[in-house]
């Protein structure tokens, strides 16, 4: 049977594609997820991206059988960069290469490319745009989303046909070419998408905590002024310095200065002018008492900026990585976080 051989029957390595047929199938790589299932994941649409190329490279019936079958096994790699694969698997078809051979390159570029891939993109790219785009559209500038949509398109496609054009002209030498300078960027661009991250946990965070203790109360004088007739202002009783109360420069019709409270104490009158029509203009102060809160928020705040974003971020971290939490999971805790939180008043 055709999914049981080895070889080829036609060993006769195959013309080289032209660049219509590389750009149809780079075209094609985007819906590669478009037949995604649980058994063989991506291999339809896998097959369906590179049935092009391999229609030319293979005249033979039988071999096109073959081909298409093997190239039906399970695979699963990053959407973006599934052409670097396409393009290394078409050279070796081309070349008529042994199908173990060509079943073991398309198996061992699944995992490298798809950790690149998730720290090219996941981490690094769409954090970032999506940090400086989702800022203009809070804002109310409709130019956020569609930036976005250019720009991470623009990059996509871009790497889309590039990797097609130079994986199918290196052959098995691209996968040396990635193998020796695949920790390296991808460490870095991990660290770049960690640092992202940081940066958007500042900006974009706004969880805080509503939690304040009562503290007892202060007692300070508010100043007030009233017009009063000069038989009112002669009800209040001049103040003493043992009272602790200063002038502070008010005077009387006769240029005197006047200090004054009421017979309960509760108003203080700092000055008080003749005005002429049997009116005085009185300026006195009323003692006021504000409640003293000890605010959470305030604490935080000033031993680290956003300590509860930080917080919340840290423990998402923990759950992922000790854990095995799934971002679905994370989001219904994050959910479940604020609605409780709201309805107790504990975040602000």
């Amino acid at each position: 049977m055709a999914s049981n051989a080895t070889t080829y029957n036609n060993l006769t390595p195959a013309a080289d594609l032209d660049q219509k047929t590389l750009n149809k199938m780079a075209w094609r790589s985007c819906f590669l997820q478009a037949s995604f299932n649980y058994e063989r994941m991506q291999a339809a649409g896998w097959l369906y991206s590179i049935l092009p190329g391999l229609e030319k490279i293979h005249t033979d019936k039988d071999d096109l059988a073959t081909s298409m079958t093997h190239n039906m096994e399970f695979f699963n790699i990053h959407p973006f960069l599934v052409t670097f694969a396409m393009g290394i698997c078409l050279s070796l078809e081309q070349n008529k290469a042994d199908i173990p051979t060509i079943r073991a390159v398309r198996v061992s570029l699944m995992g490298p490319l798809g950790g690149i891939g998730d720290a090219l993109f996941w981490m690094t790219l769409v954090p970032i745009l999506a940090g400086i785009t989702s800022q203009m559209a809070i804002a109310g500038n409709i130019a956020g989303p569609i930036i976005f949509l250019l720009v991470f398109n623009i990059i996509q496609f871009a790497i889309r046909f590039g990797l097609m054009n130079w994986s199918y002209k290196m052959g098995t030498q691209a996968i040396d070419a990635l193998m020796d300078n695949m920790k390296a960027f991808t460490r870095a661009a991990s660290i770049l998408g960690v640092f992202v991250v940081g940066c958007l946990t500042v900006t974009m965070g706004g969880t805080q905590i509503a939690l304040t203790i009562p503290n007892g109360t202060s007692q300070s004088y508010v100043a007030h002024t009233a017009t009063v007739s000069n038989d009112e202002v002669s009800k209040f009783e001049v103040i003493s310095a043992e009272d602790g109360v200063t002038t502070a420069g008010m005077v009387d019709a006769d240029g005197e200065a006047l200090t004054t409270v009421d017979a309960s104490g509760a108003k203080v009158t700092a000055g008080a002018t003749d005005l002429g029509n049997g009116m005085s203009e009185v300026t006195y102060m009323e003692m006021v008492e504000t409640p003293v809160t000890v605010d959470f928020a305030s604490i935080l705040d000033s031993i680290c900026p956003k300590l509860i974003p930080l917080a919340l971020v840290m423990l998402l971290y923990y759950l992922f990585a000790k854990h095995n939490f799934t971002p679905m999971k994370g989001i219904v805790l994050m959910l479940v976080l604020g609605i409780v939180g709201g309805f107790f008043g504990i975040w602000a």
